[in-house]
């Protein structure tokens, strides 16, 4: 059988490939807000109440008193997401107290220097203090986030910061 008499069989088992990579996205992606879990978002007000299940009826753990904290949404109803914070702990949260803007935070109990670029010869431009947060502009290939803090941009290690791994943070 010469090679054109494969083509129609090549093009189809092709087209099924694709259209079964596109529909295991798609069920990947299958979640109320459309969004992938596990991500990160941040807190958007100074005091979010944070419960043992998802609805004003479960128990309440413990208020947030942290604008801004990054945290991981680890699952997700239409109106509830369950996050894991920096001390990992775990609990559900209204999708309203939630933000799409992310930050990160410095969680080892020392200061780390941020660099005027992606490399640690870089000029130091600022130090992020340790349990400070900080604006996540992007992170780059090699391991390294620019960071906006207090208006200064400057780079760190991913590695350093906590809001950056996409691996599940909390189980």
């Amino acid at each position: 059988m010469g090679a054109r008499a494969w083509a129609p069989l090549l093009t189809a088992v092709l087209f099924w490939a694709l259209g079964a990579a596109q529909t295991l996205a798609a069920a990947e992606r299958q979640t109320p807000s459309g969004f992938p879990v596990p991500r990160y978002v941040s807190l958007k007000f100074n005091e979010v109440n944070a419960r043992s299940g998802p609805g004003d009826d479960h128990r309440l753990l413990w208020v947030y008193h942290a604008r801004d904290l990054p945290v991981q949404v680890v699952a997700e109803n239409s109106e509830w997401r369950r996050i894991c914070d920096p001390e990992h702990g775990m609990a559900w949260v209204h999708r309203r107290t939630t933000d799409g803007r992310r930050t990160v935070m410095r969680i080892k109990p020392t200061p780390l220097a941020l660099h005027g670029g992606p490399k640690a010869g870089a000029p130091v431009h600022a130090i992020l203090n340790a349990r400070a947060l900080a604006a996540l502009v992007r992170c780059d290939s090699r391991g390294w986030c620019k960071l906006r803090v207090d208006g200064v941009s400057g780079w760190a290690p991913a590695a350093e910061l906590w809001g950056t791994d996409d691996r599940l943070q909390c189980r």
